[in-house]
């Protein structure tokens, strides 16, 4: 058996019986699908990622890129390259594009349920699988030969790179240096060199086309003075659609990782050993708003993979800890003559995967709410309006699907996953440590954990005057105040309404500071030293929320009729997954809204020396 352990029944209980997904298909825009087509396409997806994509798993992991530092090449490991074209043909990448290009009219919760089991399944080769979306937004921005490129890039399979990051810039994306000087021909030649790209270079298509933010000479400052650029790895006869020159863009360095070996990560370097032509996008100088189309995509990815690992993780956790046999029963302590049990009978492993099994379910109904929300957006364009509550309440939630869901995924899968195979744990010869090593990325990469704090207060809750988080307050306060005398959830309501509040002192309170700082600039250190602190805080909060709506739920399938025994478990795991999450989680929420309130300046004016 190889190491990927899905959960598809969890990925069909969100789609069909949460989130309503039945209530789409069949209609515009998804009138193509129908329900047992959708679960036919993700049963077929978790054969494949159970299967011929997880093989590659540990070889991908072992068996590092052979980089080439005369030519800049990159040579990739073989099982990785038969799990690569194994996903490419099978065509499941269209789920995620346009009808119009060449895509299936998918619900995103949909197609984010299927990246789940190919992200999961081999993290390192679905990260590489970027060219189809990439060249969706070109064909979706672009010139009319931009959109050629694009058509061809469908057709041809060939990969995409994202490209920001600098050795100096790294998050700060506008202090890039990296040059674009215009040609008399219309192209621009690219100089710089940019780090940290993922799949820069490969043997797995015959192009790489790269999206470059780069400073066009006379531009101003900062990141409204970048635009984006298509540089290809080989240049292209539109016409004939074959390959030309080689372009001067070049890797220069591969970088040595603890995880994610098989994923590329380059040093690229444009320009050196002769022009690097690049192509504006659009023959518009909007660089930032373009690769924010690049970006969204990527943090929701990051937030998938994160929810997917953990997933996996617990299950070899909890599937460990029923075999693995070890003390006798805490009732018999003492009796050197009991017989020894699995250790899944001990109470602390117990609270350990209870642990685990609330949030890698917490954490994979969070990233389909965001997704639910774009579904509810593209059905409102279908009919020629528009959705401004599911497109607000979409970003809103991203920095969470990004932030909290990699955070409490990386530091589950080492604390408690890991832990429960002891020190079994620690052998390459069980999966759980490759998780912890490919997960930490996650924390790291499309922005780190304490920028995705900051966007979502001063962005997508400042900005926003609060309205979007007002509304997704009271979708919680709905929850909440449901329920009758008689009602089975209503300790885990009531939990759940003090965790709102609590959540919401802390809102309150920081949106004062940043008011104050108009009459006291240092005002708005006190919501900075919080940022991440309420990523946290909410990002429990939603879980909360989700976890207890799911109980709901299977409280009602309970008291039907004609459930197997595997149902039965099932909607039982979900209730005491969601009320243990409201007992030993949400009560933490006080604490952290009274260190809120207890801020002070006294960080901010302690003197670097002193660290």
């Amino acid at each position: 058996m190889g190491h990927y352990r899905s959960n598809l029944r969890d990925l069909e209980f969100n789609l069909f019986e949460v989130l309503g997904l039945r209530e789409l298909l069949g209609k515009a825009p998804f009138a193509d699908l129908d329900e047992d087509t959708a679960r036919s396409l993700l049963a077929e997806v978790d054969r494949l990622a159970t299967g011929v994509l997880a093989d590659s798993f540990s070889e991908g992991d072992r068996v590092a890129p052979v980089f080439d530092a005369k030519t800049g090449a990159v040579t990739m490991a073989g099982g990785i390259k038969k799990s690569f074209h194994a996903w490419m043909d099978s065509e499941f990448y269209r789920l995620f594009l346009d009808p119009g290009f060449g895509g299936q009219s998918a619900p995103s919760s949909l197609a984010w349920a299927v990246g789940e089991l190919a992200m999961a399944a081999n993290p390192s080769t679905y990260l590489m699988v970027t060219g189809p979306t990439f060249a969706q937004i070109l064909w979706q921005i672009g010139t009319p030969e931009q959109k050629r490129f694009a058509d061809l890039a469908l057709e041809r399979r060939w990969m995409a790179t994202m490209v920001l990051t600098e050795a100096d810039a790294g998050s700060d994306v506008g202090a890039g240096r990296t040059r674009a000087i215009e040609q008399r021909d219309g192209t621009w030649h690219i100089q710089g060199v940019k780090r940290f790209i993922t799949g820069a270079d490969h043997d797995l298509s015959e192009n790489i086309f790269h999206l470059v933010l780069a400073r066009p000479l006379g531009a101003g400052p900062g990141s409204r003075g970048l635009s984006m650029f298509l540089v290809p790895k080989y240049l292209v006869d539109l016409e004939t659609g074959e390959l030309g020159e080689r372009n001067g863009v070049y890797v220069t360095n591969l970088e040595k990782k603890m995880g994610l070996t098989s994923s590329t990560t380059c040093e690229l370097t444009f320009g050196a050993k002769h022009p690097a032509v690049g192509y504006l996008v659009g023959d518009v100088h909007e660089g930032i708003k373009q690769m924010f189309m690049v970006i969204e995509g990527a943090r929701m990815t990051v937030g998938v993979k994160a929810a997917g690992t953990l997933s996996t993780g617990y299950l070899s956790a909890r599937d460990f800890a029923s075999e693995r046999i070890q003390g006798p029963d805490l009732t018999r302590m003492g009796d050197a003559t009991a017989p020894r049990v699995a250790i899944f009978r001990h109470p602390d492993v117990r609270r350990s995967l209870m642990t685990q099994k609330a949030y890698a379910e917490g954490l994979r109904a969070l990233y389909l709410l965001a997704a639910s929300y774009r579904d509810a957006a593209r059905v409102a364009e279908q009919s020629g309006g528009r959705d401004d509550t599911a497109e607000r309440l979409n970003e809103l939630v991203l920095p969470l699907v990004k932030g909290f869901s990699s955070e409490r995924a990386y530091a589950l899968l080492g604390a408690e996953s890991l832990q429960t195979l002891g020190g079994s744990g620690f052998l390459k010869d069980y999966p759980l440590e490759q998780y912890v090593r490919d997960s930490k990325i996650d924390t790291l990469y499309e922005g780190t954990t304490a920028i995705q704090g900051l966007d979502l207060f001063f962005r997508k809750i400042v900005r926003d005057q609060g309205g979007t988080w007002r509304q997704l307050a009271g979708l919680i306060r709905d929850f909440t105040d449901s329920g009758g005398a008689d009602d089975p959830l209503r300790n885990e309501r009531r939990l759940l309404g003090g965790a709102l509040k609590d959540v919401s002192a802390m809102v309150d309170v920081m949106t004062g500071w940043t008011s104050a700082a108009a009459d006291d600039p240092e005002e708005i250190y006190k919501a900075g030293l919080n940022t991440t602190r309420l990523l946290y805080a909410l990002g429990e909060l939603v879980i909360g929320w989700l976890l207890c709506r799911q109980a709901d739920i299977a409280l009602t399938r309970l008291a039907g009729d004609g459930l197997t025994s595997a149902d039965h478990d099932f909607y039982t795991g979900k209730i005491t997954a969601a009320r243990f999450f409201a007992i030993t989680v949400l009560p933490h929420l006080t604490a952290e809204r009274i260190t809120v309130e207890a801020t002070t300046l006294d960080l901010m004016r302690t003197p670097d020396t002193a660290f």
